[in-house]
């Protein structure tokens, strides 16, 4: 990817093919059953394996990981169509990668990138990653969860909250947080481990009744002892932390590319319903009060989407994306927010029923100014990241 794209907005082609595919996809495939799958608070089983077998969940992969030799630009393109359609489901392909499989294709060994990459790159299973817990969300450093050795096993007790993909029939693992000692000075000494699904001690509980994103599997977690062989170290002792940043920077951009897709589909299915309502016998499209706040809706959508296309070039180029990371995971989570709030008061009360895409925009935007880093988080690391 070249930043030059930016400039004249124009993709190259298998970039553009992927939209196409992936935006069918989501009309033909993901909206028909959208609805009903918010509505029955179930995991889109049939949806998933489709973009497994699209081998979305292995864009960002090397084909000797199972992958499709793509980059994480073609996951954010990817995830900007799906949003357009249910966030539900674009999350849980953003968090399969990004949160998922990306910690063990970047810090893994070999042979861990050998027994778990195939199936999750294929999109037949899928990861999840605990890190927050009841006392440690944004202050990631307040980790209560432990692992000690004994016998050549980690046993880990603690309890982690929040956690995507961790509960569904096709979850293999979920890699934790843990501390596993301390450094010099006291601190504490943050790992990562790879814990199976099924593992005697760990437990999975009920599902949350959240607000939105109500067919993206979220639960609680605790572990009572858990045991998992040494090897299940991922990465370096004592680099959890530092790796587990590294990820996060990563998929803000991930997380932005959702939420602009969140923010554009707010601006079509507007433009869609003020062409087709009818009000005091002409198309509300004809209010000037309602086209420009289209436009400024339309005005958000683009720059979220300038932002996270930025953030990518730096990343794939090979330079500083931090700054430009949190920028975008800002603009477009706010962009996703406004855009959710405005499209529902110009749908008016369809705007409130659940069978609307924007009524599920609406309750579902809020938390991408929360999850992987919220907006006071992002502020705080564009601050330092401009010098103060």
């Amino acid at each position: 990817m070249s930043e030059t794209y930016l400039c004249t907005g124009q993709l190259p082609d298998h970039y553009q093919q992927l939209v196409k595919s992936v935006a069918d996809f989501a009309t033909s495939v993901v909206a028909p059953v959208a609805a009903k799958h918010y509505a029955e608070h179930t995991f889109p089983y049939e949806v998933v394996a489709g973009m497994g077998q699209m081998g979305l969940f292995g864009l960002p992969f090397p084909e000797d990981c199972g992958g499709m030799g793509g980059d994480y630009f073609a996951l954010c393109l990817a995830l900007e169509e799906l949003a357009k359609v249910d966030q539900s489901t674009a999350i849980t392909l953003e968090a399969g990668v990004s949160l998922g499989a990306m910690p063990v294709f970047r810090f893994g060994t070999e042979e861990q990138k050998q027994r778990w990459l195939p199936e999750l790159t294929a999109g037949r299973a899928i990861a999840g990653f605990g890190l927050t817990e009841p006392g440690a969300g944004s202050d990631a450093g307040a980790t209560a969860t432990t692992a000690r050795l004994d016998g050549g096993e980690w046993v880990i007790d603690g309890a982690k909250q929040f956690i995507t993909n961790s509960g569904t029939d096709i979850t293999s693992l979920v890699t934790v947080t843990a501390v596993t000692g301390k450094r010099d000075g006291g601190r504490k000494e943050i790992s990562t481990i790879l814990v199976p699904a099924g593992t005697p001690g760990f437990t999975v509980e009920s599902a949350y009744d959240k607000v939105g994103w109500n067919s993206s599997d979220t639960h609680p977690l605790t572990f009572d002892g858990v045991r998992v062989p040494e090897a299940n170290l991922l990465g370096e002792r004592g680099r959890g932390y530092a790796n587990f940043l590294r990820i996060l920077d990563e998929g803000r951009i991930a997380i932005a590319a959702l939420a602009t897709g969140a923010a554009q589909g707010c601006v079509d299915e507007s433009v869609k319903y003020a062409r087709e309502r009818v009000t005091f016998g002409r198309p509300i499209a004809d209010n000037q009060a309602i086209a420009f706040q289209i436009a400024r809706m339309e005005a958000r959508a683009h720059t979220a989407r300038a932002a996270y296309y930025d953030a990518a070039a730096l990343m794939l180029s090979g330079k500083p994306f931090k700054k430009a990371a949190a920028i975008a995971k800002l603009v477009a989570s706010e962009a996703a927010m406004d855009n959710a709030r405005d499209a529902t008061q110009i749908h008016g009360g369809y705007g409130f029923m659940n069978d609307y895409p924007v009524a599920r925009h609406y309750r579902d935007s809020k938390i991408l100014e929360i999850g992987e880093g919220t907006t006071q988080v992002q502020l705080m690391l564009i601050a330092r990241e401009a010098g103060l």
